[in-house]
């Protein structure tokens, strides 16, 4: 009996989840089926590869070195194939990832250029938060992912698709007066109590604290949202103020009573949103006619924003 990639990718998934009922979860298979699997893959090394003496899960020494080994077979495996399955361009099955905050507005605008390039395009959409999609990326259930850069990752290949000022939006009587008194605000001048962010662990709210200097307030309601339109009903309500990115507003701001939106003082308070996918070598034009597609569809939305 060989050593087979399966049982290597068996032995992958449970020294990462460090549980065998998680492990069979992530490789979709039984927990016995995935048990008999490491049993015959210590067979063949006649070696343990799991510390079985106590309930705490833990790899032998030997299971660390074939771990190691593992990962480093898996990872050839994986480069050789996205080096073929890639060599003819941007065509078949493409695992795309992106961010809450960015995939209700790109996604209609680039739809359209994706096929219009291969309408066989096999396009498979995860929308999840930044830190979702790099661990997806890690264990290659995705191609690529569209994020706000840097990724803070390793081993990834990142190319800037365009730049996403952010706007304040505020009730629409606190605007008017805003600009009345003709001078344009700046993010640290907002108050920290009145600003509304996103649920804990998207990048948006984060950025929003850094660009106003300023750490996540602990009011007595907590106003978190999971999306941009709840934020924007929100101040439109008169709960307070957000940044919103320049590519939400031709959505949001026009559908949203009571709420109105103005730019930030110079230098402009900024993202840059990227394409980012694992450093696996070969062929990477599908990967540059993506970045393509999806610049030229953020550029046409940030040249749509016009809240003045």
């Amino acid at each position: 009996m060989n050593i087979t990639l399966r049982q290597l990718s068996y032995f992958i998934a449970l020294a990462e989840t460090r549980h065998f009922g998680r492990a069979a979860a992530r490789a979709h298979v039984t927990q016995p089926a995935l048990s008999t699997q490491i049993r015959e893959l210590e067979e063949r090394l006649g070696t343990s590869l799991v510390d079985r003496s106590d309930r705490a899960f833990r790899l032998t020494p030997g299971g660390q070195e074939v771990l190691a080994s593992a990962r480093r077979i898996m990872a050839e495996i994986e480069r050789m194939e996205a080096g073929a399955r890639w060599r003819d361009g941007l065509h078949g099955r493409l695992k795309l990832g992106i961010i809450p905050t960015v995939a209700p507005y790109l996604l209609p605008e680039a739809l359209p250029g994706l096929r219009a390039r291969d309408v066989t395009l096999d396009l498979r959409l995860r929308e999840a938060q930044t830190a979702v999609l790099l661990d997806e990326l890690a264990d290659g259930l995705l191609d690529a992912a569209v994020i706000a850069l840097p990724s803070g990752g390793e081993g990834l290949v990142e190319l800037p698709l365009f730049e996403d000022r952010f706007l304040l939006a505020a009730r629409a009587d606190h605007v008017a007066e805003m600009r009345g008194a003709g001078d344009l605000p700046r993010p640290t001048e907002l108050n920290p109590s009145r600003l509304l962010l996103l649920d804990e662990g998207h990048c948006l709210a984060d950025q929003a604290l850094e660009i106003c200097g300023t750490r996540r307030p602990a009011t007595r309601v907590d106003l978190g949202a999971s999306s941009l339109r709840t934020l924007c009903g929100l101040v439109g309500a008169g709960f307070g103020q957000t940044l919103l990115p320049e590519i939400a507003h031709a959505t949001e701001a026009p559908g949203t009573p009571g709420m109105a939106v103005m730019r930030f003082a110079e230098p402009e308070p900024m993202r840059v949103i990227g394409l980012v996918r694992r450093d696996l070598g070969g062929p990477d034009g599908w990967f540059r006619d993506l970045a393509e597609v999806l610049a030229e569809a953020g550029a046409a939305l940030v040249s749509r924003a016009n809240p003045e």
